[in-house]
């Protein structure tokens, strides 16, 4: 590997760890008891899809289903989702959000975005665009076997 590629993926590391790090402890202190980061992001998966399954959320998190099963159970228990099974097919169940869920969910993204949005002020419009274009752009590769765009 390239000199140059090693320093980059160092100074990724290091710079994604530091982010994550303090973005997750930051949302954990504002939601409190009342939603993990974990159950945040399956709520966030959750309302981005019209028929959501244990499945996608597992795939798109890239963990076991048992682990999707057990927040899903969490998240059921405090009411907020709901399963429904599929007339056509029973061993089909769909995820969908409660009232309450919508509302927790509603109250956590509005605390996420204040959380995140004070850091953007240090940064040019288009240069955060740019950022973001390249990370989704990562993210895209990073489903796509090997990394490459097959």
């Amino acid at each position: 590997m390239k000199k140059d590629a090693e320093e980059w993926i160092n100074r990724y590391v290091d710079a994604y760890m530091v982010v994550t790090r303090q973005i997750n402890a930051r949302l954990r202190d504002i939601f409190g008891e009342g939603l993990t980061n974990d159950q945040f992001l399956i709520l966030r998966l959750i309302a981005g899809q019209e028929k959501c399954t244990s499945t996608y959320l597992a795939e798109a998190v890239a963990v076991g289903k048992s682990s999707i099963t057990a927040i899903i159970n969490r998240l059921d228990e405090a009411g907020m989702i709901e399963r429904t099974r599929d007339e056509n097919d029973r061993r089909q169940v769909y995820l969908t959000m409660t009232e309450h869920g919508k509302s927790v969910y509603s109250t956590s993204e509005k605390q996420m975005q204040e959380v995140i949005s004070p850091y953007l002020f240090h940064f040019e419009d288009n240069d955060i665009e740019r950022f973001i274009t390249m990370f989704e752009k990562l993210a895209f590769l990073m489903q796509e076997p090997g990394g490459r765009n097959n």
